[in-house]
């Protein structure tokens, strides 16, 4: 999608305007309801500091019904308040009277934070945007607003209530996060400077699976790298004895079928799939290196990449004008199996234009202090790998339908 398709803050007059805001404070919290992560919450501060002049309400989500940490949104509010340097009025009322007469009584500068939006039981179910428009909660906050932004770009590939409903009655575009992530991952899909090059691991098999498929089928990507339990798959669908117990895990993960998808990608793409030619062994703890063709013999857990593909992977993704990192190598929670995951992390910000697609690799990069040295760090986990993969999420989409309404409308 091209930034023409969809409207941004630039494209509304927002001074002195009440603007509704969809953003993703989503946050690991600890039993006691403290936050343990706040990334997600950072990440929206661009947004708010380009809003300075409006008054702003934010709706957001923490958890899902059944979770301990599925509580209000307090915390974040708390948090956002001290990272903005301005007070973030927490409200806990979604489209109640206490809600509106909040927003009502909002002056130019003034943010709040409705209550978590899963709180109401519509948020969660999934339905198209005119569907969402027609609910009580839509229908009771709009006439409030001037403007709808979706700033959510981590929860915009599913299909609900606070992502599409709004964007069916106000004049909406995206925020700061939304329009950055759209940019820079379309860049790593579509515009990348040759060389291109995607390496893809973790354990979503089929995700990862459908990543590789679009981006060579398109052109976009000369070559992809595997590591990982994708890694292993297809592994196992060149003809490599990956031994009993990995198989007997790509088994209990499901993933069996994906060993004949993956021989017709090898045979189709022959050439542009880089496997792994070593890989460590976790036995009882210990690191043990050994050739791919010697994996049937010791028969123990696959938990990392080995030196030798280290050092050849390395040297490729340093070689490349852009890169798409998406999971990590292997095991990297443990100290001994990080090596792999953590040295193709390194060797990606050597790149000209280099993206983390989200999830656990953006955690090891984050953990690694490294964030600043990539051009683009995703937000998003299943949403970033959707858009990778090239499926349209829902929340972009109806920002695109909204632009053309709103650009009919301006004629």
């Amino acid at each position: 999608m091209s930034t023409k398709d969809f409207l941004t803050i630039d494209d509304f007059d927002i001074d002195d305007a009440t603007i509704l805001v969809r953003v993703d404070l989503n946050s690991p919290m600890d039993p006691d309801g403290n936050i343990l992560d706040d990334m997600r919450i950072k990440s929206h501060l661009v947004t708010l500091r380009d809003l300075e002049n409006a008054r702003v309400v934010l709706l957001a989500h923490q958890s899902r019904p059944g979770k301990n940490d599925f509580t209000t949104m307090e915390a974040h509010a708390l948090r956002m308040s001290g990272y903005l340097g301005r007070e973030v009025k927490y409200v806990d009322d979604i489209f109640g009277t206490y809600a509106k007469s909040s927003i009502s009584s909002m002056k130019r500068g003034d943010v709040i934070l409705l209550e978590n939006v899963r709180f109401y039981s519509e948020e969660t179910l999934k339905r198209t945007a005119p569907e969402h428009a027609e609910t009580h909660m839509v229908q009771q906050l709009s006439p409030f607003f001037d403007v709808f932004l979706n700033d959510a770009f981590a929860v915009s590939h599913r299909a609900q209530l606070s992502i599409l409903g709004f964007t069916e009655t106000l004049p909406s575009g995206a925020g700061r996060v939304m329009e950055k992530e759209i940019i820079s991952l379309d860049r790593g899909i579509e515009g990348g400077e040759s060389p291109c090059m995607f390496v893809l691991g973790g354990a979503k098999v089929d995700d990862s699976l459908k990543v590789a498929e679009n981006v060579l089928s398109n052109g976009n990507a000369d070559k992809v790298l595997l590591t990982g339990i994708v890694a292993n798959v297809m592994l196992a669908a060149s003809g490599v004895d990956i031994g009993k117990v990995n198989m007997d895990f790509i088994e209990s993960q499901g993933y069996l079928d994906m060993i004949e998808r993956g021989k017709e990608l090898i045979e189709k793409y022959d050439g542009k799939i880089g496997l792994p030619v070593d890989v460590a062994l976790n036995d009882n703890g210990t690191r043990i290196e050994v050739p791919v063709d010697e994996l049937s013999v010791n028969n123990l857990p696959i938990n990392d990449i080995g030196l030798e593909t280290i050092v050849t992977f390395t040297k490729e993704i340093e070689n490349t004008k852009t890169v798409v990192l998406n999971g990590p190598a292997g095991v990297s929670e443990i100290d001994k199996f990080a090596l792999g995951t953590h040295e193709i992390i390194r060797s990606a910000t050597r790149s000209e234009f280099s993206i983390i697609g989200g999830g656990h690799i953006s955690a090891e990069v984050i953990n690694m202090g490294l964030e600043n040295q990539f051009s683009h760090l995703s937000t998003g986990g299943g949403a970033c790998i959707d858009y990778l993969a090239g499926e349209k999420l829902p929340g972009i989409e109806a920002l695109k339908d909204a632009a053309a309404r709103y650009e009919k409308l301006a004629r």
